[in-house]
């Protein structure tokens, strides 16, 4: 088993059940250990659209990182994600952060995400679950990489607890 930490945004639609759907949905390729809060973040990029639901589940998996990939492809197309240009309003992105300590650079997938480092949507649900997991690249631990953000105040706002994708919170 490796243990993953995988993205969660949405901010079209039913974005709190796009959410939890894709929850339930992973439990088919893992265990899911841990899922951070939910956080209600400012668009990145593209900033002519909704607000976005975010957070972090951490899964201990035997897939390998192509077969988890697919799977949340599968996820993100079956919530009807579509891709019109970078950025765009989304009904769900599921994003693989870390795969273990694996580092790949393919066109289709590069683990770690070679952005989170920028991102406090990611950052901050991911100092709730593995705030000493280490960076295998930049040699930094998340907690580390959120403090070089700098104030993050006003980009992202708890809305609740890590019980939110059971529907209890």
């Amino acid at each position: 088993m490796v243990r993953t930490y995988i993205a969660l945004g949405s901010n079209l639609g039913d974005r709190l059940g796009y959410l939890r759907g894709a929850v339930r949905e992973m439990a088919a390729v893992g265990k899911i250990v841990a899922i951070s809060s939910l956080y209600e973040t400012t668009p990145v990029g593209y900033l002519d659209q909704p607000w976005f639901l975010n957070a972090v589940v951490a899964l201990d998996t035997e897939a390998s990182p192509k077969g988890l990939h697919r799977h949340l492809q599968g996820l993100e197309e079956a919530a009807g994600r579509q891709r019109p240009f970078p950025n765009a309003p989304r009904t769900l992105d599921l994003d693989i952060v870390f795969y273990g300590d694996l580092v790949l650079d393919r066109r289709e997938l590069t683990i770690p995400h070679p952005r989170l480092h920028e991102r406090a949507f990611v950052l901050v649900p991911l100092v709730e679950l593995a705030p000493d997991l280490r960076h295998p690249t930049l040699h930094l631990t998340v907690r580390e990489l959120l403090a070089a953000l700098g104030d993050v105040r006003g980009q992202l706002l708890q809305i609740a607890g890590p019980d939110w994708a059971t529907g209890e919170g």
